[in-house]
């Protein structure tokens, strides 16, 4: 099957499994405009690949995705337009991975922030590498975590635990996240694709109708727990997009980054 993608996120296809790839290495990942629009569409993709059975999700380099593009992120202070199909097509990212039949294992090979978490934690097993981490800043920077983990971690963790995380934005080593059931297992580095393809080709030869009904099954769960929590967070993620305070911690962001 051809893929219609940019090249920010490429597919490699090795017999029933599909690793797909955050591939801005030199950007550390971060999302822009055309990637978080493949992200949106990827999905439907894959489903429609009638070859594929587990699909595999990685970031090229040493980083799985540091979250927004600074640069794209800073634009929708001035384009509402822009801002308004970000928070769109964010939604579209959780809802398609929620319903996306085949099993997804995240290959976590570096620091996964912002939305790069997010992807990280909705998929159906998470492997870290033990030098990796996972964050979600957002409300450092004068968003509420909308399209992040104020939705859904409360569903994954300890309550008390996942709230100073979220409120303070600080690091989760992959220990940590494993204990904190944001993460399945960790491995070292240099075993964690290996480790992932090794289960998918596992997965793989389960029987097909078996496995994808006991996703959807156990993804239903999920949706129903999450539906209010996520369109309550975009629209919270909206009204503080706007806010002064998340202008001026922005700006001062890109001065530090020498923007």
């Amino acid at each position: 099957m051809n893929y219609d993608l940019p090249d920010e996120l490429a597919v490699e296809c090795v017999g029933p499994v599909r690793t797909v790839v955050v591939n801005r290495p030199a950007e550390l990942n971060a999302v822009n405009r055309p990637l978080h629009r493949a992200l949106a569409e990827v999905w439907r993709q894959l489903a429609a690949d009638r070859a594929a059975r587990v699909v595999v999700l990685t970031g090229a380099g040493r980083t799985f995705c540091a979250g927004g593009d600074l640069d794209w992120i800073t634009s929708f202070l001035d384009d509402p337009v822009a801002r308004d199909e970000s928070l769109r097509e964010g939604a579209q990212i959780i809802e398609e991975l929620l319903r996306f039949p085949l099993p997804v294992i995240a290959a976590v090979n570096g620091a996964a922030v912002g939305l790069g978490c997010s992807l990280a934690v909705l998929c159906d097993i998470v492997l870290m590498a033990d030098t990796a981490h996972l964050a979600d800043p957002h409300v450092s920077v004068g968003l509420v975590a909308g399209d992040g983990g104020a939705a859904f971690w409360p569903l994954l963790t300890p309550i008390l635990r996942s709230r100073e995380y979220l409120f303070t934005g600080d690091r989760i080593p992959a220990a940590t996240a494993v204990e904190l059931g944001l993460a399945s297992r960790t491995t070292a580095p240099a075993a964690l694709l290996p480790e992932a393809r090794s289960l998918a080709e596992r997965l793989a030869a389960q029987p097909t109708e078996a496995l994808r009904g006991t996703k959807r099954v156990a993804n239903m769960y999920l949706s129903q727990a999450l539906a209010g929590a996520v369109q309550a967070g975009f629209a919270a993620e909206a009204v503080t997009m706007r806010s002064a305070e998340h202008r001026d911690r922005l700006t001062a962001l890109r001065r530090r980054a020498g923007r």
